[in-house]
């Protein structure tokens, strides 16, 4: 995939980014699996961007930052759980992708200050609502972490959908498997409207956090969506 042109100028992809995404694509093709891509045309070539999507497998960030920076030369950089960092073969591969850790339960303002700077920055910021990978391959109950930065910062969303994913590595496997298919699906990019509107403050959060989870309920087949289906 090339990058499209014509757009605002771009950060330099760091080198380690750059040849991390060729490892990725040859693992994707080792492990033969199949991908489809849809809704092209949803995914703009700008700085800032906070792209959302359910989380399935280890290799949902690493997938979705290779498809991004072949489409429009934009680097995603991840929040993850903390203690991801420090694994043994996810933790080199999080960090050579700029990704950061997050300690979950609790407010960490340092996590917040650093997503703020990648969005500042020009990089795109990949998050998950649900904070953690579903063992169902279900849509779960959502955090409103992605939908309060969307408002503080001013960042749109992108809405991503995978499937498959879950059977290219699944929770608990110890190597990845082997001729999966995968649908990455993205949506419109929008802006969540401002709690305040709604009233309460809280309700009015906790609608935008659902309304995200709608989006990308609608970008996923029926079986994926749960309780947002």
């Amino acid at each position: 995939m090339a990058p499209r042109s014509g757009a605002a100028a771009r950060p330099r992809l760091p080198f380690a980014f750059r040849l991390g995404n060729l490892g990725i694509r040859l693992a994707l093709r080792l492990v033969f699996v199949r991908l489809r891509i849809e809704g092209l045309e949803y995914v703009p070539d700008a700085p800032g961007v906070i792209i959302a999507s359910n989380h399935l497998s280890l290799v949902d960030p690493p997938l979705l930052s290779v498809i991004v920076a072949g489409l429009v030369g934009r680097r995603v950089r991840y929040m993850a759980k903390a203690e991801a960092l420090d694994a043994p073969v996810m933790g080199p591969v999080l960090r050579a992708y700029g990704g950061f850790g997050v300690r979950r339960g609790r407010p960490d303002r340092e996590a917040y200050r650093i997503a703020r700077a990648v969005l500042d920055a020009g990089d795109w910021l990949g998050l998950a609502p649900e904070g953690t990978r579903s063992r169902t391959a279900t849509l779960g109950e959502p955090k409103t972490g992605v939908a309060l930065l969307a408002l503080r910062s001013g960042a749109p969303i992108l809405p991503v959908g995978l499937a498959g994913t879950e059977r290219t590595w699944p929770i608990g496997a110890r190597l990845p498997g082997f001729g999966s298919t995968v649908t990455v699906r993205f949506g419109p990019l929008y802006r969540p409207v401002a709690p305040e509107a709604a009233g309460d403050r809280r309700a009015g959060l906790e609608a935008s956090t659902d309304e995200l989870m709608r989006r990308i309920a609608e970008l996923l087949p029926p079986a994926y969506r749960g309780r947002f289906g």
